[in-house]
């Protein structure tokens, strides 16, 4: 299929959509430098390797190949075990998008020929259900992912398209759009898959193919989720978000990833169809879920049980399960808000959540990989047999190959156009080399900082075309104040209602553009309702938010036993280079340990202050996103306030 655009990324609106803002291409933003670039390139050297290797190793592959006749092999893995094969080729695709290599583009030739022998003569695919249930095909929407793993292989598809590869893996995925388009949109099955994401990988293959009955199935499933019609499963209406219609939910509810994915395809629906009603929806569970259910790192999913969402305000650092994918279904749905609506609070909640809960998701190494995302570990944490460290992989890997088709695309989140005004936005700092094509003309920049370690970002202009645009800079809400000069000369640095600093004018090639963030450490303080870290106070430098690990503290302070002075702490910064870590920022905190002692029952009448026994000392910190690459010891992100007694 060819794609009906040149823009090369995972979400491309079509020229008629509602969009506001227009994506770039993974190759018209490249990536030199900095914690990202770096990450980047460690994920096609090393991560994605990796993951090739587990596809084999965990059966995904094999269960393909059970289902076309190839192999003689037990079916082993989750019933939606296809989705890791079909994230992982996503990833691949981007990679061969940014470079070429014989490898990858041989892993896409295998397993396009791979699936075009496992599909069904409908157009059918899906190895659990041909090979362990096949008279149970749709019987099971519940819980049965179906919809789910079509949804990864179509964003396979459209990638590969974009980039320009894989015929065959193209060809499976319309068969299997037009079966499902046959079924549930022209042959009247009320069915909708209890894991939403089908619904913004339906709308991307419409704008990739143009067919208009991919978005019609993804605005009828919309439309339908809400209303109570997902039985089976057990585990009720709210965990499959089935409670209320789209349109009238005003919190989010029950499984945080499938509750997400759900918003990226509402939001996609709106672009493409126009319903505003859509929009506004969204826009209003996004504000109560920032304002009353979103981690300090933006993570997202408080409960362990069923991977979902709490109450509002209920955000335990210890019990928090923050899944790495929810991160990521975050970061697609606020990159939706960003194209549909121009606003920089969007930018500004993928900036967090990219620099610290996602980054967090992978060692330093890019070999292991959490699951779960918890803000604090204690000494003998234990979840089951496991203590909590980063896994090489999982019986249940859909965090792995996620992670890794972000990363391979993520040069297409930094920066946007507005053609028809002549506007390029920068939304994120990331060392790299940018292009753009505006009505005036192509214009180039490159982009270099010492960002997050620095607040300095400079612009240079190294093509511009005839004629006056705008380079609009976001304006991090975390920075109290920020500088701005163009060749050396300061300018007024008002950003405007949308977040962004804009520069209008006839730019002329070698000029530059700096922006100075104040990148002095701070202290936050939680809402008083978060009753789990009440009292408490925790720090962030930048984009950064910190913890304090064990292996940091001084000999005999023990981290479970730490609080921040109250009152006038001083935060002094140091750049280290830490074994295991590698380069980073440390903040060291006027401290106190306060021990209590064990006296054989937890609670006393006597107040605690009385009874314990509070020593100075300076606590250390660094970037939650480094934490767990050393010892695997105890980690607070979260320390309470100590006043001395006078």
């Amino acid at each position: 299929m060819a794609s009906t655009s040149t823009v090369r990324g995972p979400a491309v609106p079509t020229a008629t959509s509602r969009a506001v803002h227009r994506p770039l291409g993974i190759e018209d933003v490249v990536l030199t430098g900095g914690p990202f670039g770096r990450w980047q390139a460690i994920n096609r050297e090393v991560s994605i390797p990796l993951g090739l290797r587990q596809l084999e190793k965990a059966g995904n592959l094999d269960n393909l190949r059970l289902t076309a006749g190839q192999a003689d092999v037990e079916f082993r893995g989750p019933r939606f075990s296809d989705s890791d094969v079909y994230k992982q080729l996503e990833a691949v695709a981007w990679e061969l998008g940014r470079a070429p290599s014989k490898e990858l583009a041989t892993f896409v030739d295998e397993v396009g020929a791979l699936l075009l022998a496992a599909q069904r003569e409908d157009g059918y695919l899906n190895s659990y259900y041909q090979v362990v249930a096949p008279d149970r095909q749709y019987a099971e929407l519940a819980h049965s992912h179906e919809m789910y793993c079509a949804g990864h292989l179509f964003q396979a598809a459209v990638a590969l398209a974009r980039v320009g590869h894989g015929e065959a893996v193209q060809r499976v995925a319309r068969r299997f759009a037009d079966h499902l388009v046959q079924v549930f949109l022209e042959g009247g099955n009320p069915g909708i898959d209890g894991h939403p994401e089908v619904e913004t990988a339906l709308v991307e293959l419409y704008r990739v193919t143009g067919e208009r009955s991919y978005l019609a199935l993804a605005e009828k499933l919309v439309n339908e989720r809400g209303k109570g019609t997902i039985t089976g499963g057990g585990r009720g209406t709210h965990y499959l978000q089935d409670h209320l219609p789209v349109r009238e939910a005003d919190t989010h509810v029950g499984h945080a990833v499938r509750a997400l994915y759900l918003e990226a395809g509402i939001v996609d629906v709106y672009l493409e169809t126009g319903d505003e009603s859509l929009l506004e929806c969204s826009i209003r569970r996004w504000e109560d879920m920032v304002a009353t259910k979103t981690y300090l790192t933006g993570a997202v999913g408080s409960r362990h049980s069923l991977e979902s969402f709490g109450d509002r305000y209920e955000l335990p650092p210890d019990r928090a399960y923050a899944e790495t994918c929810a991160s990521i279904a975050s970061i697609h749905w606020n990159w939706r808000l960003l194209l549909a609506t121009g606003h920089g609070r969007y930018a500004d909640l993928i900036e967090r959540t990219l620099y610290n809960a996602f980054a967090a998701s992978t060692s330093q190494d890019g070999t292991r990989f959490f699951y779960v995302n918890p803000l604090q570990r204690r000494h003998d944490h234990l979840e089951g047999d496991d203590p909590g460290r980063r896994h090489e992989w999982f019986s249940c890997a859909c965090c792995p190959p996620n992670i890794m088709r972000l990363v391979a695309s993520l040069g297409h989140y930094v920066a946007t156009v507005r053609p028809e005004r002549d506007e390029l936005f920068l939304h994120q700092f990331i060392p790299g080399r940018i292009r753009a094509d505006l009505s005036t003309g192509e214009i180039r920049l490159a982009v270099s900082t010492d960002y997050p370690w620095a607040g300095t970002v400079t612009v240079t202009v190294d093509a511009a075309p005839d004629g006056e645009w705008t380079l609009a800079l976001r304006a991090p809400g975390w920075s109290p104040t920020i500088g701005l000069a163009v060749d050396g000369s300061p300018m007024e640095a008002a950003p405007d209602d949308q977040g962004y600093l804009r520069l209008r004018r006839r730019w002329t090639p070698g000029e530059r553009v700096t922006v100075e963030l104040d990148m002095t450490p701070r202290l936050v303080y939680p809402h008083q309702r978060i009753d789990a870290v009440r009292g408490a106070v925790a720090v962030e430098r930048g984009p950064l938010v910190y913890c304090f690990e064990q292996v940091d503290q001084a000999p005999g302070v023990d981290v479970e036993d730490l609080a921040l002075a109250d009152g006038d702490t001083r935060l002094v910064t140091e750049e280290a280079e830490l074994p295991g870590v590698g380069r980073t920022v440390v903040v060291r905190a006027d401290a106190y340990t306060v021990a209590q002692p064990r006296n054989g029952f937890p609670y006393s009448t006597t107040p605690p202050e009385a009874l314990a026994h509070a020593t100075p000392t300076t606590a250390v910190a660094v970037p939650y996103f480094q934490w767990d690459n050393r010892d695997g010891g105890p980690m607070r992100v979260w320390l309470p306030r100590h006043r001395r007694s006078t």
